[in-house]
């Protein structure tokens, strides 16, 4: 047997492609490795994508839930036809609430699921029930009430499907993380742009929402037919030695017969699961992480929620409902773009994006007191930066984590640091509900 591998050589050859029996992969094998890379890079976005996708979509819809034409194909009369001119078209019910329907579940589902043995499967069948039931109970609902109930069914169904994909992430090459948050981003976009125009062609709020269940089912598609977890290799001397010149090898010697055991060595074990002690110790340090998140979200979901219903710019080719979704998709672009940003450059000073945030709350609390823009595009320009900061804030929150958060400690890190924003946005909810009443009885300022 060769004796003459210097270390040099075996670390260069310890790093080459392995088969899980530690023999070495061909180069069709080494491409079939990276394609299965590129695969789970293009689920984890499908997966973002259908993920989110039915909760924009229930906040895109909440002007229309709210209203009692929800399943007819016509809009509401226009608010300046039917009130005086010095009262503000306001919905009696702020739109806040179903914010609050859409998030407190999932938040709920945030804080217990960590906390739960991690069964994939089962915790993903169940996200797909949960957003089929959703758009289920929302398009097909007589009642309020069990509208309210089918957004509640989506906001659980997503809470458990980002606590648990974000987890399983921590498993996959870190690239996953932004092509997650991309996904993510992009439901934003083809959720409540999908919404606004079948809508605007004629559609139902109702139906528009059926249309929608093709959702779910792509989503179970992508997870159990696409997705590849990576198998683990095992790396051997005796590989390595049969690597550098089988001609040499004595075959009557065994591997236990070489020196240097420690050479060997068996696949990769998963970490030891984290006790709850465990778990509880581990989150003060997240909060470097998890409050400024909390604060972005807490600002700007303030922002869509709370104020943008009561912004309106009368006699243009948009009607007060369609500003209203409109001005959400403008956000959702914005919410896409920086998402997939990650990748060209990162912010590690996540509490200026909260900074940033705050300001935009204060400009656009003055625009719904006061409507001094001249222009609705001036609106759209700040909504599309609000959606800018929000997107940089969650992909470059949950990318620091995926590369300084120690790998055993990191499927919990994700999974705990996500309901940050969840509580960020319960609480938009609930301060937004207070602050639509108080500005809807202030009288117009033109």
């Amino acid at each position: 047997m060769d004796r003459n591998v210097t270390p040099t050589q075996l670390i260069q050859m310890s790093t080459e492609p392995l088969r899980s029996d530690g023999s070495e992969l061909t180069p069709l094998q080494s491409n079939q490795e990276q394609g299965r890379s590129y695969g789970n890079l293009v689920a984890y976005w499908i997966l973002g994508l259908c993920n989110n996708f039915g909760y924009v979509v229930m906040l895109s819809a909440a002007h229309d839930i709210l209203s009692q034409n929800f399943h007819d194909n016509v809009e509401e009369e226009s608010s300046s036809d039917s009130v005086s001119n010095t009262t503000r078209e306001c919905n009696p019910t702020s739109t806040g609430a179903i914010l609050l329907a859409d998030i407190l579940p999932s938040l709920a589902i945030k804080i217990l699921a960590p906390f739960f043995p991690f069964l994939v499967h089962v915790r993903m069948l169940l996200v797909v029930l949960l957003a089929a039931v959703g758009f289920l109970l929302v398009a097909l609902s007589t009642r309020e009430w069990i509208a309210v109930l089918g957004v509640v069914c989506t906001s659980l169904g997503s809470g458990l499907g980002e606590v648990t994909l974000l987890s399983y992430s921590s498993i996959f090459d870190k690239d996953v993380i932004s092509t997650w948050s991309s996904g993510t981003g992009a439901a934003g976009i083809l959720g409540a742009g999908s919404y606004a125009g079948l809508t605007s062609v004629g559609l139902s709020a109702a139906n528009s929402l059926l249309v929608m269940l093709i959702v779910p089912v792509i989503m179970a598609a992508v997870f159990w037919l696409l997705l590849r977890a990576p198998g683990s290799r095992t790396c051997t001397w005796k590989s390595i030695i049969n690597r550098n010149d089988s001609s040499q090898v004595n075959s009557e010697q065994s591997p236990s017969s070489v020196p240097a055991p420690k050479l060997e060595s068996s696949p990769v074990e998963s970490p030891k699961p984290l006790t709850v002690v465990e778990k509880i110790k581990l989150i003060p340090p997240l909060f470097v992480f998890m409050i400024p998140l909390g604060l972005v979200y807490l600002f700007e979901y303030f922002i869509n929620q709370g104020l943008f219903e009561l912004i309106y710019f009368p006699d243009i080719w948009l009607n007060l409902h369609e500003q209203y979704r409109w001005l959400q998709v403008t956000y959702q672009i914005g919410v896409f773009l920086s998402r997939s940003s990650v990748n060209l450059f990162v912010v590690r000073k996540l509490w200026i994006l909260a900074v940033l945030q705050f300001l935009n709350v204060i400009f656009f609390t003055f625009e719904a007191v006061y409507l001094f823009l001249p222009s609705i595009w001036i609106v759209f320009a700040a909504v599309l930066w609000e959606g800018l900061l929000g997107g940089a804030a969650y992909v470059n929150t949950f990318y620091r984590i995926s590369t300084e958060v120690p790998f055993e400690k990191r499927e919990f890190s994700m999974g705990i640091t996500s309901l940050s924003d969840a509580i960020g946005i319960g609480l938009a909810g609930a301060i937004a509900l207070p602050v639509h009443n108080i500005l809807c009885q202030l009288p117009k300022p033109y």
